[in-house]
């Protein structure tokens, strides 16, 4: 059965030839002949006098040839995608660092002392000035802590551009470059809801906790961040799930804090330190055995801040049922 082919280019029906090509529904200016397209060498070729009426063609297909499953998934035309991590938005090339050639033939001692002096030289050329090595040294702070800490890729990317920002804006003279990386990355986990202390912050940085407050301040005031307050609820269920308490029970913390939230008894108040008193109170409402120094010890909240709040937020909840 002959089977035809509608090319969307040129509007015309093809029909496949025993040759490989493709006939067109054209005949040849010369001799009237059926024109025959082989996809394979780019040309459209008369089949009675040979006369070539197109050649050169736009190959649309892929550039390599896949000989298993899986590796024409592994293939792509473009690099890796730009990213806020690197001082120059990864655009710029590196010299791999295996020491062999084209073939996979290892190099001789000479020409690997070569190659190692040239992967030197490229690392010092690709940060030029002062600028893109404070950037490089930021962009690998910020890594490594939320590597520590296993924030997401949006929350790294996040972090990188706000602190790109404050150098442009010129923010970093007087300040260490370490405080205003981890700044950055807290703003970003702040302005992505992602529920993280500042002390988690201050435990992976290089500096210390009023430094990086003080630094993060200064850096939502003068770049205009609008970063919401924390909401305590983004907190119980790492709690709950790191105290092993029950769905029941994180269930009712939530409801302690709505009601806390109704009454805008949170207000003023740490969100870290409500949550805990909130999974505190409702582990002992559904009979489960949960001391104060537990859900300290998770929380990092002192004993008394737990039962100051959990005293506050059981007549809350007293008074609303």
């Amino acid at each position: 059965m002959t089977q035809t082919r509608y090319d969307s280019d040129d509007g015309q029906v093809r029909q496949p030839d025993a040759t490989g090509g493709s006939v067109a529904a054209r005949s040849c200016p010369e001799c009237d002949g059926r024109v025959v397209e082989h996809e394979d060498r780019g040309e459209a070729t008369c089949e009675e006098c040979g006369l070539v009426l197109d050649e050169d063609a736009i190959d649309r297909g892929p550039e390599w040839r896949s000989f298993g499953d899986g590796d024409g998934d592994e293939k792509s035309r473009v690099g890796a995608p730009t990213t806020e991590l690197m001082h120059d938005k990864g655009l710029s090339t590196n010299i791999g660092w295996r020491d062999a050639d084209a073939y996979g033939e290892a190099l001789s001692s000479r020409k690997r002392a070569r190659m190692q002096r040239l992967r030197t030289w490229d690392e010092r050329f690709r940060a030029k000035d002062a600028r893109e090595r404070n950037l490089k040294q930021a962009f690998g702070e910020i890594d490594r802590m939320a590597s520590a800490l296993d924030l997401s890729e949006p929350v790294r990317e996040t972090a990188g551009a706000l602190y790109r920002r404050a150098v442009e804006a010129e923010l970093l003279p007087g300040r260490s470059i370490e405080g205003m990386a981890t700044a950055s990355l807290y703003a970003a986990a702040r302005q992505h809801g992602a529920p993280r202390r500042v002390t988690e912050f201050a435990e992976v940085s290089r500096v210390r906790q009023k430094r990086v407050q003080r630094a993060y301040r200064y850096v939502k005031r003068e770049l205009g961040l609008a970063i919401e307050p924390e909401d305590p609820a983004q907190y119980v269920p790492q709690f709950a799930s790191e105290l092993d308490v029950s769905d029941e029970a994180e269930r009712l913390a939530r409801e302690l804090l709505d009601v806390a939230k109704g009454e805008a008894a949170h207000s003023g108040k740490s969100p870290a330190g409500l949550a805990a008193a909130a999974v505190y109170a409702a582990a002992n409402l559904t009979n489960e055995k949960l001391t104060q120094a537990a859900v300290s010890s998770v929380a990092d909240v002192s004993r008394v801040t737990i039962r100051d709040r959990y005293q506050e937020l059981l007549d809350l909840y007293a008074a609303e049922g």
